[in-house]
């Protein structure tokens, strides 16, 4: 036999009070004697009590749900955000929603769909972008959107950047200052804003300082993908000395191609630098200098944009890097 749930009912006739008063003791805020307060604490922790968030949400128009649309959430820096923005939104009273998508605007935009079913008061979209018209959808059904590492601006919404296109102009810049004179890019055709800022960057500076540079993109920002580029790269008759990979996890495959493909020294043969400052790059088989990711500022403007009022108005928060020195690039 189904064990029956305890209810707001049974802790208000166990504490001797009103059923309004065992709400008012268990909302935020509200106005409760504090003996009273306390009769209904200890008759809840008799009984067992659970305040249902859920059910209260469907009367005050307001579940505390947020959720996080995000692709690639097994790699480093995509696990690194969503537990940095879980655990503010912990403790902020909000519970995060995880909807796994790939990349596409298709994925996207049904994984948007599914946090209007379950009435989810906001969500932070962590990959793909999805059309105006759904976007306006979830505005007119009182959600607040949360972008992160896009480009586009909506009314109602927080867009959140990281500013790649500077990395990339300062990437260039530290390999120059490094000695390095055949420098190259290696990247996905992930085709992300980030990433395609990051590029912009690097080729900016080097077009402004009168240099040409070896480029190459294949494939998903992976591990795979770097040790393919590093072989593409460094096996041609012009190796380069200097390399940016837009991410981490490019620049361990390109440094695992150089040592073992080609039996080169990094960075005495060829300097790396990355992007994301993922745990790998700091163990001790890479000790990659890169740029790190900062996650905490992300999610800390994200969530206090979301506890707080969210102007009609666009907003957008564009946050700096910082250059993590470790020994994969000559100094």
């Amino acid at each position: 036999m189904t064990k029956r749930q305890v209810s707001a009912k049974d802790v208000a006739e166990l504490a001797g009070v009103s059923r309004t008063a065992v709400s008012r003791a268990f909302t935020p805020g509200a106005s409760v004697a504090k003996d009273t307060r306390a009769r209904i604490e200890a008759a809840a922790e008799q009984l067992g009590y659970q305040v249902n968030h859920l059910a209260r949400g469907l009367i005050t128009a307001r579940t505390n749900l947020v959720a996080l649309i995000a692709a690639e959430v097994n790699t480093p820096y995509r696990s690194a955000l969503l537990a940095a923005l879980t655990e503010r939104l912990q403790s902020a009273g909000k519970v995060g929603l995880l909807i796994n998508t790939d990349r596409s605007d298709d994925s996207v935009a049904q994984a948007l769909r599914q946090a209007i079913a379950y009435r989810t008061d906001a969500a932070i979209v962590l990959s793909g972008m999805p059309d105006g018209s759904l976007s306006e959808t979830c505005l007119k059904n009182g959600m607040r959107l949360v972008l992160i590492n896009r480009n586009e601006l909506r009314p109602g919404t927080l867009t959140i950047r990281v500013d790649d296109e500077d990395a990339g102009r300062r990437a260039f810049a530290a390999l120059w200052a490094a000695g390095c004179r055949r420098l190259a890019l290696a990247n996905s055709r992930a085709g992300t804003a980030s990433l395609e800022d990051r590029a912009a960057g690097f080729r900016a500076a080097a077009a402004a300082t009168g240099v040409d540079i070896a480029e190459e993109a294949i494939g998903a920002t992976s591990y795979q993908t770097g040790l393919d580029l590093g072989t593409r790269l460094l096996g041609g008759p012009d190796r380069p000395d200097g390399i940016f990979c837009t991410t981490d996890l490019i620049a361990c495959g390109v440094m695992d191609a150089a040592r073992t493909r080609f039996r080169l020294s990094v960075p005495n043969d060829v300097s790396v630098i990355g992007f994301d400052d993922i745990e790998q790059a700091g163990w001790e088989a890479y000790a990659l200098t890169t740029f790190r990711q900062p996650v905490e500022d992300i999610a800390r403007a994200a969530v206090a944009t979301l506890a707080g009022e969210m102007a009609e108005a666009p907003q957008r928060i564009t946050i700096p890097t910082r250059l993590m020195w470790r020994s994969s690039i000559r100094k």
